[in-house]
């Protein structure tokens, strides 16, 4: 019985290290596999149930240890929407179960994978190399809110992104405290400021055609900037200051701010409208009145109604301090307005959000992507293309702590191929051994018949 029993060991230590040996090369075939986790191999001792004192070495199985816990290397990559995971999580995908009309057919079952290499194909969906469908938490683009809780399968449609009408105008400026308009000359007392005489009616409050000249060479540019109506339509909205008073004794000055209406105003149109508000400095160079901010008020803009857009200045933001120049230095004019767009292309940021990049420049997040972890990520059923089912060992998704995710990169195999090399040769070797006890016991049955004849 222990010649045959040995001869019965070695053939189970062979069939043990041809299972090592398998994994090992399933390992070092997939060591450039974007995601790959490793199998690592474990042995167990059969031991066989007799008295203390004649235990015997007993027989081997094997069995595959998973790694989905160890990390592989995160590289850049040049595709914008390829991601890697930094972490414990697993991006959530689907597989289709067939296709209709070449659109595909969902049967529901998620799978989890750390193979990031997504690209957009033609119906809008976020596919990886191995034909699995990405799902993430849509985001309301409008308000930037998640839509719902529950991951879903990502479409991005070729939709317009409508029309936002500009509502506010953030604006930073210094004004010369002593402006060099076109009338102005040092040598003349209060040259620099506007004066209400030289208009029509004696008043400043609306800038007609015929005195536009006028006004201009008595008031200094503030800059400009595109701004939309409802339907997305631009018009440029050019702001000019003009210095109405100046103190003498370390006194407060003031200001009026206006915008250009019609540039081709003639006669009695209206070509600058006064916003309405005095601005007042003191000899400190801040404002001391007029703000933080202004609203234009049933604002229309060569025949482009823009409704009542605010200017908000900020604190300190509008300032007059001396300037050389003698003219406004725009710091800051920025509006919140933009046309529609199309969606253009996809890319995914380092907060784990799909952006869509659109035709008008903007760029809206569209989708937070998902990660998905398990108290016993080791335990999860593998599938093709580097994908995993859950199962009662490995427990089911949780999410909310899976990790980072990093855009433009992909995760490589964690497969090490030096120690690769290293399991084969030892493997290797355990094999020849197992064969060398084969060998012997063969001679040794040869020798008990040998006797026997």
């Amino acid at each position: 019985m222990g010649i045959f029993g040995a001869l019965t060991t070695s053939v189970a230590g062979l069939r043990a290290e041809s299972y090592a040996l398998e994994n090992i090369s399933g390992n070092i075939a997939n060591s450039q596999t974007t995601g790959f986790k490793r199998i690592d191999t474990s042995f167990l001792d059969l031991i066989p149930e007799t008295g203390l004192n004649q235990q015997k070495a007993g027989s081997v199985t094997s069995a595959s240890r998973s790694t989905n816990t160890v990390q592989g290397d995160v590289q850049s990559a040049s595709v914008s929407t390829y991601m890697a995971v930094n972490g414990a999580g697993f991006f959530v995908v689907q597989k289709p179960g067939n296709f209709t009309d070449n659109s595909p057919i969902f049967d529901g079952v998620e799978n989890y994978t750390r193979r990031g290499d997504f690209t957009l194909n033609k119906e809008g969906y976020l596919v990886n190399g191995a034909g699995y469908y990405l799902e993430g938490i849509p985001i309301d683009p409008t308000t930037g809110n998640l839509v719902g809780s529950a991951p879903q399968i990502l479409k991005f449609k070729n939709d317009f992104l409508p029309a936002q009408p500009t509502s506010k105008i953030e604006y930073r400026a210094n004004l010369a405290s002593y402006p060099l308009t076109t009338n102005h000359d040092v040598s003349v007392p209060g040259s620099e400021l506007i004066n209400p005489a030289d208009f029509t009616g004696g008043t400043i409050a609306q800038v007609q055609g015929s005195d536009v000249q006028t006004f201009i060479d008595q008031s200094i540019a503030g800059g400009a900037v595109t701004a939309y109506d409802v339907s997305g339509a631009p018009v440029n909205l050019q702001l000019r200051w003009a210095k109405t008073a100046t103190s003498t004794g370390g006194g407060t000055d003031t200001w009026n701010l206006f915008y250009q209406a019609d540039s081709n105003a003639t006669g009695t149109t209206t070509a600058w409208k006064n916003v309405g508000t005095t601005f007042t400095f003191g000899s400190n160079g801040q404002l001391t009145a007029g703000g933080p901010s202004v609203t234009l008020s049933g604002a229309v803009i060569n025949g482009v109604s823009l409704g009542n857009p605010v200017i908000n200045f900020s604190s300190g933001g509008l300032t007059q301090y001396a300037n050389a120049n003698g003219n406004v230095q725009v710091n800051q004019i920025q509006q919140d307005g933009f046309p529609a767009g199309s969606l253009q292309s996809v890319s995914i940021s380092n907060n784990g959000r799909v952006v869509g990049n659109y035709s008008n420049g903007r760029n809206i997040d569209l989708a937070q992507i998902t990660l998905a972890t398990f108290n016993g990520p080791d335990f999860l059923k593998r599938l093709d293309g580097g994908a995993f089912a859950a199962t009662d060992e490995s427990g089911q998704a949780l999410f909310g702590n899976g990790g980072t995710i990093v855009g433009s990169s992909l995760e490589g195999s964690n497969t090490d191929i030096a120690d690769e090399f290293t399991k084969l040769i030892v493997t290797q070797q355990a094999y020849s051994a197992n064969t060398k006890v084969i060998t012997t016991s063969n001679q040794m049955v040869q020798d008990l018949l040998n006797v026997l004849r």
